[in-house]
């Protein structure tokens, strides 16, 4: 009994030992964010608040604020601090979370910046980046504001006037516009918006017609940016390398986008205690790109023979495998070309070699990644030769020629004369007979090109049917014709399927949601709560977008219990509605009334039941 007791113990240790350290060990993995969150725009004299966040504990004392200039500190700076511990599959994950709030006042009208702030964690140091805030001039009544539209203007309308026409912009940025050809151009396109986004109906990218185009991972942000004198959140939607394959003036055609955007009008309901009496509604925005034109200029006359179109800067290196073989063996010339501009497109360079010397298909070998100036990296090229005749040869220099868009002239690389020994072949059976006049690498051995006539009485085979018109080829025109029917009638049913919008949506519906869940927890477990409450209800208005086959710019809450009630899930449509009105309710409450952990369980039991609730 003592030993069962004593083992029991030394369990409940061992198990206390490893949670600690995989709780250490996880405290110690996390890496150290230090952010600041502050409005984009505010109106002047608007008091506003501002948050530095840290998701580990800081060093003591080790905070230095911004100076502030331009604004008027009220109150501050206010420490909040909190940490959790979750064990989800086994996996420890312990998070911290530090936050010092100020409340500033602008002084005046304009883009003002707040500087970097500075903490320590264990002697590191760590800043945030300069944040602009852009103050203008405070709205003159809400009376003049409403009575534009009347007291009976609709809600759709309010909703559309309070998007401005500078508060979405589209456009496809160029690192140059006039350049050589081949030569790459980093293109980036980008949604500068003012307003809350709650996501997008779909994207045309343009052809980038005359290019070799190839994209390019890149962070999507947002950041914040000025853009003709307004401050901006700015999102990365793709990056390219563009490589002009031809001169002249090359245009790039518009890019599309259609966004969703949220926002907050006056409600005729009356006054709520909570939202003051405003309702959230979604505006539908079409987006467009202007045309772009690239100059694109052609090589200068007088390019080397050994030019190909390469475009940039590069070194060349070779490598010879040996310089001493024998006879009928292999050797290998390697040439490694390095550097950055059009990479892709380097070709080979041409090797002149003696008669006797046997070149094979050349092996090329590469590494490349792409960067601002184009594609970095190398190309290696195998050259595999077959030596016939013994002797002593040289192999011509070998020359690379690029052209320099810096220095607009072309540059030659080369190689150094390359001397290599042949020995006589001992392995060698039969020498081949040299005729007079004739060098000894011409002669090729043809003892093998002749064959002797066979000799003895011949052979002779029956003669057989031919196959055309026998009983096996109406067999098999017969099999082939009712594959080709039922082929047919499967391509007939898919391509029906995919036109049929409704039933495709529907069907991915829960799978899009539970992808969206997924990304609104690595959300919860960062405690980023605004961007979890937005991710939630990013992920239940579009799979209820989805299951019905409604535009999510039409989407009601009204509507839903409709759509719901009308289907048998009048529970689950209450259901939905409660988490969806707690979301809204913690995105714009300034503090934490709502737990995000449960908000997630919730939607996604939620989501559980209406599809359950739908496939009876």
């Amino acid at each position: 009994m003592r030993l069962f007791r004593m083992q029991t113990f030394l369990k409940k240790i061992y198990i206390f030992l490893v949670a600690l350290f995989a709780l250490f060990s996880a405290s110690a993995a996390e890496e150290v964010s230090f952010t600041l969150n502050a409005p984009m725009i505010v109106s002047e004299g608007e008091t506003f608040r501002i948050e530095f966040e840290l998701n580990a504990k800081p060093d003591d004392n080790s905070f230095v604020p911004p100076s502030f200039e331009g604004f008027d500190v009220v109150a501050g700076p206010s420490v909040s601090q909190g940490s959790s511990v979750q064990i989800i599959n086994g996996e420890i994950t312990k998070s911290v979370s530090y936050a010092i709030t100020y409340v500033l006042v602008p002084q005046s009208v304009g883009n003002t910046t707040i500087e970097a702030a500075t903490i320590a964690v264990k002697k590191r140091s760590y800043a945030t980046q300069p944040t602009i805030v852009e103050v203008r001039k405070g709205e003159q009544g809400g009376a003049s504001q409403q009575g534009r539209g009347g007291q009976n203007e609709s809600l759709e309308s309010r909703a559309n006037r309070t998007v401005g026409k500078d508060d979405l912009l589209l456009r496809l940025e160029l690192s140059k516009r006039s350049v050589y050809r081949g030569e790459p151009v980093r293109a980036i396109l980008k949604l500068y918006s003012r307003v809350n986004i709650a996501g997008s109906e779909g994207a045309k990218m343009p052809a980038f017609n005359g290019f070799w185009s190839q994209q390019v991972d890149i962070e999507q942000g947002p950041f914040r940016e000025t853009l003709n004198g307004k401050v901006y959140e700015a999102y990365n939607i793709a990056e390219y390398l563009l490589y002009p394959q031809q001169g002249g003036t090359l245009t790039i055609e518009p890019a599309e986008m259609t966004v969703v955007v949220q926002v907050m009008v006056q409600s005729n309901r009356g006054f709520d205690p909570f939202f003051g009496g405003h309702e959230v509604y979604n505006v539908r925005r079409a987006l467009k790109t202007p045309e772009v034109k690239v100059q694109v200029k052609e090589f200068p006359v007088g390019a080397p023979a050994s030019f190909a179109g390469a475009v940039g800067r590069y070194t060349m290196s070779h490598k010879l495998s040996a310089s001493e073989v024998t006879a009928n063996s292999a050797l290998s010339l390697q040439l490694t070309i390095s550097g950055t501009g059009n990479l892709n497109f380097v070709k080979a360079p041409e090797l002149s070699l003696p008669s006797s010397f046997e070149l094979y298909d050349i092996k090329t070998e590469e590494k490349i990644s792409t960067s601002a100036s184009g594609s970095v990296g190398y190309r290696r090229f195998d050259y595999p030769i077959i030596v016939r005749a013994e002797g002593s040869y040289d192999i011509a220099p070998v020359a690379f020629t690029y052209f320099d868009t810096e220095k607009a002239k072309y540059v030659t690389l080369t190689t150094p004369q390359l001397h290599i020994s042949v020995t006589p072949d001992k392995n060698a059976t039969t020498q081949p007979s040299v005729a007079l006049g004739v060098k000894r690498e011409d002669v090729r051995l043809l003892g093998e090109d002749i064959r002797f006539i066979m000799l003895g009485a011949p052979a002779l085979r029956s003669y057989i049917a031919p196959f055309i018109l026998s009983p096996l080829y109406w067999v098999v025109l017969v099999a082939l014709v009712a594959l080709a029917v039922v082929a047919y009638i499967v391509i007939r049913k898919r391509i029906r399927d995919s036109r049929n919008v409704v039933l495709i949506k529907g069907r991915r519906a829960n799978k899009m949601a539970i992808r969206r869940l997924r990304i609104a927890e690595k959300y919860m477990r960062e405690q980023d709560r605004r961007a979890f409450y937005e991710e939630m209800l990013r992920a239940l208005w579009g799979y209820l977008s989805d299951r019905f086959n409604i535009p999510v710019a039409d989407l009601t809450k009204e509507g839903v219990r409709e759509e719901l009630s009308r289907r048998g899930a009048e529970a689950e449509a209450e259901d939905i509605i409660s988490i969806i009105t707690r979301c809204e309710e913690a995105q714009y409450s300034p503090m934490a009334t709502v737990d995000m952990g449960e908000v997630y369980t919730d939607g996604i039991d939620v989501v559980s039941k209406i599809e359950t609730a739908l496939k009876r």
